[in-house]
């Protein structure tokens, strides 16, 4: 009995530690969409990064906030042809692509909330 209270009560706090996290989306799905009229924010990183956990949960909130923004998590982990087809050397990766499919904009490391916000501004990320 103790044994399943405490399974049960590992699986809770599991479940607890991914909400309010940016959800994995996978890179193929991504890849087909960029270039198609709206921008795109990568987050590349691992689910085992201390950073990359961090920026998730910024993200996630940020999804909250711009529900119509293309904002995603690439997991990187499980996945190291991802990582080479990105040219990602380190984790958290951040890039932006434009309308057109460019990128535009790549940062190794976090960026603050305020800093993300300045870049959906700049580069064209609107509410539809």
């Amino acid at each position: 009995m103790k044994f399943l209270f405490l399974v049960a009560t590992l699986i809770l706090s599991l479940a607890d530690a991914q909400e309010g996290m940016l959800k994995e989306s996978r890179y193929e799905f991504v890849r087909s969409s960029i270039g198609k009229g709206k921008p795109y924010f990568l987050e590349v990183g691992a689910e085992s990064c201390r950073t990359c956990k961090s920026m998730s949960k910024m993200l996630y909130q940020m999804t909250q906030k711009y529900p119509n923004y293309n904002i995603h998590f690439i997991n990187v982990a499980f996945d190291r042809e991802t990582a080479y087809a990105l040219n990602v050397r380190m984790i958290p990766t951040q890039i932006i692509y434009d309308k057109a499919g460019k990128e535009v904009f790549r940062n190794i490391g976090a960026l603050s909330q305020e800093r993300v916000e300045s870049l959906f501004e700049e580069f064209g990320f609107k509410e539809e």
